[in-house]
């Protein structure tokens, strides 16, 4: 895989770019708390591959307070302790939506998640799952590179 960026996306494309960065502050402030969003876009980051992601979302958590030993058990969240039941039904829920079409358990994930979220919370979550594998797609195919420097603020 090339290491460098096919074309500068988020240049080209202003308002779908402001679209996508709407959402996803949308989902940011949702009632599931920043947290929670955040390590839902670390997870499926994570399992999509997308290095930019994984970046961004690991410096968010720990900036904001998060254990790096905690983030870093993500990928082992089932076998993990350091988890609370609702984020491992988020995760859950996030490795299944992720994987659709490819692979659909969808139903025992969306049991598991019901005992923890209320319809509402479900699709706020559903929302931020489809908004950080959308990123992931743009930043995965269009090669976008992991900066050597974080842009401020990022």
């Amino acid at each position: 895989m090339s290491h460098v960026a096919r074309i500068p996306f988020y240049t080209l494309a202003p308002a779908n770019l402001k679209a996508m960065i709407n959402l996803s502050a949308s989902v940011k402030k949702n009632s599931l708390g920043e947290y929670l969003v955040e390590l839902v876009f670390l997870r499926v980051s994570q399992v999509n591959g997308c290095g930019v992601c994984v970046d961004m979302h690991w410096r968010e958590l720990t900036k904001n307070g998060a254990d790096p030993r905690h983030l870093n058990a993500v990928p082992g969240w089932r076998e993990a302790p350091f988890f609370s039941p609702r984020q491992r039904a988020a995760l859950g829920w996030a490795d299944a939506v992720n994987a659709l079409p490819q692979r659909d358990d969808t139903d025992a994930a969306y049991a598991e998640l019901e005992k923890h979220f209320d319809p509402t919370e479900i699709a706020e979550l559903s929302y931020a799952v489809a908004v950080i594998k959308g990123w992931n797609v743009l930043n995965l195919s269009l090669r976008n590179q992991i900066p050597q420097v974080p842009a401020p603020g990022f």
